[in-house]
């Protein structure tokens, strides 16, 4: 299916002439990349989101700052962030839900829940209640989504849906044949810095070098991981790093510390592309 991205759906309400193309923008190397290679084509996204988790890297706050000036500075609409809410309406974080339920994020545990929750969902709910998006529907069409899987990523393409009953998935940097490399040189050429790691600072598939880089750089976000940690009740896994906990780390002689395996990586929603 061929997509034409060249659109500027009205936000007026009025059916527009075309499906609105919405970018998910994660934070990361491909959405950024991404987004800048709509721009070198000519192409407009008539809406950009980024899901907050309340939990996000200092870095990547900082980034969503300097990003904003660039999406100004090329006409590009703003970029909107969304949180997710109970349905009573109150906005929670992700950590603040774990701490509730005296619970790890999901993919502590191999599942992907919290970045469907508090990823996926408050973007669609902000679509659902979007004029351009509800009178698109209305219309019988469907709105486009971008999501920024790059030509390294060709298995978790395959895996991806294409369509559901309200949405066409694209995914434009495989189609470009951009790969990391590709993205981080076209980050360059737009002349901006190059995003950090997207991820929450909690995130169970932290490797252990970037939980202990956290400790050093952000100590006051590393003991608020492990309160989490130690609030939540642990028995199928040690910790945030599944088969070990975040806490024990600094305290680990350095051969115990190398026998320590990494958490394997569970493609999520979250995911964006970090540099190598």
């Amino acid at each position: 299916m061929t997509i034409d991205l060249n659109n500027d759906a009205s936000a007026k309400g009025t059916a527009p002439m075309k499906p609105p193309v919405i970018v998910a923008y994660g934070g990361g190397t491909n959405s950024t990349a991404l987004l800048i290679g709509m721009h070198e084509r000519g192409e407009r996204p008539d809406l950009i989101l980024f899901a907050d988790t309340g939990g996000e890297r200092p870095e990547t706050y900082a980034y969503l700052d300097v990003l904003d000036g660039w999406l100004a500075q090329v006409g590009f609409p703003p970029l909107i962030r969304v949180r997710y809410a109970q349905k009573t309406g109150l906005v929670e974080t992700l950590e603040e839900r774990s701490l509730r339920t005296q619970s790890l994020p999901s993919i502590a545990y191999g599942y992907k829940a919290c970045s469907e929750k508090f990823k996926r969902r408050p973007q669609d709910k902000f679509v659902n209640n979007w004029e351009p998006a509800k009178a698109t529907w209305a219309a019988g069409l469907k709105c486009v989504k971008l999501i920024g899987y790059d030509a390294d990523e060709e298995r978790r393409v395959r895996n991806a849906p294409t369509e559901d009953a309200k949405y066409t998935y694209v995914y434009p940097l495989y189609a470009w044949d951009w790969d990391r490399d590709d993205c981080i040189a076209a980050i360059d050429r737009a002349g901006l810095p190059r995003p950090g790691k997207s991820a929450c600072f909690f995130c169970p598939s932290s490797k252990k070098a970037e939980v202990l880089d956290l400790q050093q750089r952000h100590p006051d976000l590393y003991a608020r991981a492990c309160a989490m940690e130690s609030n939540a009740n642990l028995d199928t896994v040690k910790g945030l790093g599944r088969r070990w906990a975040w806490r024990d780390l600094p305290q680990l002689a350095p051969a115990d510390l190398r026998g320590l395996a990494d958490p394997e990586e569970v493609p999520c929603g979250c995911y964006d592309g970090s540099e190598p």
